[in-house]
């Protein structure tokens, strides 16, 4: 027996899903990458920092907005705004949206900054002292904390998506 023809409604869906692969697949990452290079070789972390913002901005933005309108049409197509998992997933969009904007990209910025600045007050042969500040601390603290929380909110998403039936 031949498989159905796919509807406009299997696409949408399949572009929903690739929305969230998109746009949150590099984050579940971040913490196994920055320890990594924060114990191999800390002259990396301003650009991890740089690339991290961009990623946010180019790729992390973009996804959750194809999330948001694949989402918007299923929803609709099938009646089902009032439903609980379809209410959280438009305020996970907000709330993550907002977290990324207001919060994650600006402080990743500001953290690659900071670990050049304090990159560059190391003195030569300073050997094994750690070069960072407490102010790279704490942001690095904020941008983990932030990062983590978001891929809370995601991943509480995506059982409650799946599970709705």
């Amino acid at each position: 027996m031949l498989a159905s023809a796919a509807t406009f409604t299997d696409y949408v869906l399949a572009f929903h899903i690739l929305g969230v692969v998109i746009a949150f697949g590099a984050t579940f990452a971040y913490p196994v990458i920055f320890a990594a290079a924060r114990r191999a070789d800390p002259s990396v972390m301003p650009w991890l920092f740089s690339t991290m913002q961009r990623i946010d901005r180019f790729i992390v933005n973009p996804g959750l907005t194809l999330v948001l309108i694949a989402g918007i049409i299923l929803a609709s197509k099938f009646h089902v705004w009032s439903e609980f998992f379809v209410q959280w997933g438009v305020a996970a969009v907000v709330v993550i949206g907002a977290g990324v904007g207001a919060f994650m990209i600006p402080r990743e910025g500001k953290l690659a900054k900071v670990a050049q600045r304090d990159l560059e007050a190391v003195p030569s042969g300073a050997g094994e002292v750690s070069p960072w500040s407490a102010e790279y601390d704490k942001l690095f603290r904020q941008v983990a904390i932030g990062g983590a929380v978001l891929d809370v909110i995601v991943v509480i998403t995506i059982f409650l998506m799946a599970t709705h039936a």
